[in-house]
């Protein structure tokens, strides 16, 4: 091994890096051994890019920082390094060695041989050159099947363990409160309980790698006023309790999340990165939570320059660390010299600073980090030649075949069908228009947060290090016999009309016309799509209605496809296109699990984690509403969404049979168990997804017409049948009183089983006896959903 990522293990063994002794014990004596500021390092971290030399990492230097000098910081140690594969592309394996070049250098200088903790993205993927870029959030929430999704997060923790990264900044667990904000691709849907289960799944698959699994955004981001990225949360206590935490207590209490990351909004006045109450009160003394907070990005100084709550740096440092953050991100504007010197003064308490570094230090201990014989060197270079960094060079896979079948899987099954006159799936077309912006442009399939629109546009020439099929070039591979004629028509949010006539011309003459529309994902106002890319309404980009509507006064049938980060109102084509296909940004293999759809090769079973809505201007508005928030004689504005949540079509059929309840009343801890049976009436495979909504017609607080509480995906062939049972505890029906507690009332509930929350299918009216009762953290989260082998159907 190369000397430069050799450490010395022949030294004495110090306290701390006794594996005999427990982790607290090693912490303990590490804390009682550091100065001041070797306390603080730990502290901050240091935004850094890897080199595509394979030598040491270089400081980046973000506009909102001030030029590190690692040469002045790292005698004292340092806490984390950001982002060493997300800030430029570098070739897997010569990032690696970069990384563990600087690792040991971290080690080497500091006096207790402590490493940093590398995080990085992972949103949609490793978001890493090369790394395979997976469809976004909102499309996992579109198959409603967590344990595909869980088999993902343990893909992509993997890919990241194996070059030397030990945290990954996901998932993000915020509800969609309102579309029209920047960053519903990023989300899992809008309701609480898609969003923690499928959340969950992915930190148990993240955390199953050895990666520190970050939840974010903690809490209230989605819920900023009239979807402004970064703009004050107008949610109160109950639509907080009930609607926006659950996901996070689900995804720490069963998915073992290690991190959170706070939200940059403030509530009713109150900044997340300075809410005591928030991130020590609830997080930590109620939910038990032992893990370690992190600032977003920039979060701690925002107290000062955004929120107005801190005078200077040091105040911002006192009032985050008093509240509970423990690590500064991504860099050491208040955490460094600022944190130290109010110690020094007397401004902050030292104990404040040696609470957050026993968390992260605990973080460090069981990662491995202090232990004697620590390796900076990643399992995937172990046995190279590091004097040959060249030969190094495309030595680490990061977009494996298993990793491209995986991720064209989770494609595939977010698909969503929303509608269909039967003209789908389509019977050998001989000429096919495509036609639109996203037809032939290959990262319309990419999310904000994949590193080619992330941090790819930055550096233009060079490639995207992953193969990314543009539609037009699946659509020829899925019908080798169709001759496909492409006009672009508009682009997505240029506003150009002069290629209308051409689009019109060549879909007049074709026997079917495919109409592809939806995002650019970009960041801060360079896209339509991602952080920062805010919209007033939710019509289509651009002039792109326009086209859509010269293409419905063809008589030529139109299959409108969206490539799209958030749901958009689509006029008329609702009721005239010849089938509407929404795909949330599907990754690098969803081109072809959308031509797959068109020609029928995949069955489509996606579902809406997400309204589509009627109109453009009816938000915000989610199916989780009150009656009031409802479509009624009292106003003139109709909410009611095009594609309700949960819905999705199929090119089989599914009949919903034979329910049974085993008791009709329950007491208010009890559970009821519903029975039904699930058949595939029609002449293919296919899967229903089932889904079970609460209805609670009375209650002491208002409360939404019908949440979910329970779904499963239920595959079966032609003719098959299964029998479901689903056990659902009356925790589930609880919510927040009038005094702030979380109560299960007595009375009646209707529990629906439904094809979507627009659909029921099977209603079980019940009712819950007895006592009000009172819920704490510990009570149960889920239904429980088992599913009997499938049988043949009788002939009916």
């Amino acid at each position: 091994m190369n000397a430069d990522v050799t450490v010395d293990h022949t030294a004495e063994v110090s306290p701390w890096n006794d594996t005999t002794a427990s982790v607290a014990a090693r912490v303990d004596a590490l804390i009682d051994a550091m100065t001041l500021r070797e306390k603080t390092a730990q502290l901050y971290g240091v935004w850094v890019g890897a080199s595509d030399e394979g030598g040491e990492v270089a400081p980046h230097q973000h506009d909102m920082e001030e030029a590190v000098d690692l040469d002045a910081l790292l005698p004292t140690g340092l806490g984390q390094l950001t982002r060493p594969f997300g800030t430029v592309p570098v070739d897997p394996a010569l990032g690696a060695l970069s990384l563990a070049r600087t690792q040991a250098r971290i080690a080497a200088t500091n006096r207790f041989g402590i490493p940093a903790l590398a995080h990085d993205e992972c949103l949609a993927g490793f978001a890493a050159w090369g790394a395979t870029a997976y469809p976004v959030p909102l499309s996992w929430g579109a198959t409603f099947d967590p344990d595909t999704v869980g088999r993902m997060a343990s893909a992509i923790g993997r890919d990241m363990r194996a070059v030397g990264v030990h945290q990954g900044l996901a998932p993000v667990l915020d509800v969609v409160r309102d579309a029209r904000w920047g960053r519903v691709e990023e989300t899992i849907g809008e309701d609480p309980y898609l969003v923690g289960t499928i959340g969950t799944a992915y930190v148990r698959g993240l955390e199953s790698a050895g990666i520190v699994a970050t939840l974010k955004h903690f809490v209230g981001y989605s819920a900023s006023r009239a979807g402004r990225n970064l703009a004050p949360s107008s949610m109160g206590p109950r639509e907080r309790a009930d609607i926006l935490l659950p996901p996070f207590e689900m995804a720490i209490r069963e998915g073992g999340a290690r991190s959170v990351m706070n939200a940059y909004t403030d509530t009713d006045g109150v900044p997340s990165a300075a809410d005591e109450e928030l991130l020590t009160g609830l997080l930590r003394d109620t939910w038990g939570f032992d893990g370690t907070v992190v600032a977003d990005y920039f979060a701690i100084a925002f107290l000062k320059t955004l929120h107005g709550v801190a005078a200077e740096w040091a105040d911002a440092a006192g009032l985050a660390l008093r509240a509970g953050v423990d690590v500064e991100l991504p860099g050491v504007k208040t955490y460094g010299a600022p944190l130290a010197e109010a110690v020094a003064d007397g401004r902050v308490p030292e104990t404040l600073v040696d609470r957050a570094l026993r968390r992260t230090l605990t973080q460090k201990a069981r990662l491995g980090l202090l232990d004697p014989d620590w390796n900076p060197l990643p399992a995937a270079l172990e046995g190279a030649d590091l004097d040959d960094p060249a030969a190094l060079r495309g030595r680490i896979d990061l977009d494996s075949p298993a990793n491209r079948a995986l991720a064209r899987t989770v494609a595939e099954e977010a698909v969503v069908l929303l509608s269909n006159d039967g003209t789908l799936p389509l019977a050998r077309p001989r000429r096919i228009a495509l036609l639109g912006p996203n037809a032939d442009e290959a990262v319309a399939v990419l999310g904000c947060y994949s590193f080619p629109q992330h941090i790819g546009v930055r550096y233009p020439g060079t490639p995207h290090g992953i193969e990314l099929p543009t539609l037009r070039v699946a659509l020829a591979a899925e019908f080798p016999d169709a001759r496909i004629t492409f006009a672009r028509g508009t682009g997505v949010d240029d506003g150009d009309l002069t290629g209308l006539p051409e689009a019109v011309r060549v879909a007049r003459e074709a026997d079917i016309a495919l109409v592809v529309l939806g995002d650019r994902a970009g960041l801060f106002g360079r896209g339509t799509s991602g952080e920062g890319c805010d919209v007033e309404t939710l019509a289509l980009p651009g002039a792109q209605q326009r086209l859509l509507d010269a293409l419905l006064d063809l008589g030529t049938p139109l299959v409108t496809v969206l490539l799209a980060g958030r749901p958009y109102s689509l006029g008329r084509a609702v009721e005239e296109s010849a089938a509407i296909v929404q795909s949330f940004f599907p990754g690098e293999e969803g081109t072809h699990a959308i031509a797959g759809v068109l020609s029928g090769r995949v069955n489509p079973s996606g579902r809406l984690p997400v309204g589509v809505p009627r109109g453009p201007g009816s938000q915000p508005a989610t199916y989780l509403g009150a009656k009031l928030a409802h479509a009624g004689e009292v106003s003139s504005i109709d909410p009611t969404p095009a594609f309700p949540f949960g819905h999705g079509l199929s090119y089989t059929r599914f009949d919903w049979t034979d329910l049974s309840v085993d008791v009709q009343e329950a007491p208010t801890d009890g559970e009821f168990t519903l029975t039904f049976t699930v058949r595939n009436t029609g002449g293919r495979s296919g899967t229903e997804v089932v889904q079970l909504y609460l209805h609670d017609p009375v209650a002491s607080v208002v409360q939404p017409v019908q949440r979910l509480v329970g779904y499963a995906r239920v595959d079966l062939e032609p003719g098959e049948a299964r029998r479901l049972r689903v056990t659902v505890p009356a925790d589930l029906a609880s919510f927040t009183g009038r005094d702030g507690r979380r109560v299960v009332e007595p009375g009646a509930l209707e529990l629906r089983l439904a094809a979507s929350s627009a659909d029921p299918r099977l209603t079980a009216r019940v009712a819950l006896t007895g006592v009000e009762r009172h819920l704490d953290h510990t009570r149960r989260l889920r239904s429980v959903v088992e599913q009997e082998p499938a049988a043949r159907a009788r002939a009916e």
